[in-house]
């Protein structure tokens, strides 16, 4: 099953953060912060201008974002955590994703 988002909205799958710290101390999962980090792995096709011209999407798949910390909309596909948001809500891009 895949998720095709509509609009300017991506799936962002979130990049598991690293369960180990720089003093060698382990984080519980009680204690980890939600990762705001993720990469990109569908988007939509672009919002309609209010002049009805179809405005694309800047993201492509592949590519590691930085989004809001509680932005967009968490869905769990295939037993898969996606987070869903909008285009204005991702931040930054780390780097491409692809080599």
């Amino acid at each position: 099953m895949q998720i095709k988002p509509l609009a300017d909205r991506v799936v962002v799958k979130p990049l598991e953060e690293t369960e180990q710290m720089k003093g060698g101390l382990y984080i519980p999962d009680t204690a980890k912060e939600k990762p705001q980090q993720g990469e990109v792995v569908a988007v939509g096709p672009g919002r309609v201008s209010d002049e009805g011209t179809r405005i694309e999407v800047e993201l492509k798949t592949g590519d590691r974002v930085i989004y809001g910390k509680y932005s967009g909309t968490e869905v769990t596909v295939d037993e898969e955590e996606y987070l869903i948001l909008r285009e204005s809500d991702v931040l930054a891009i780390v780097s491409n994703g692809k080599k």
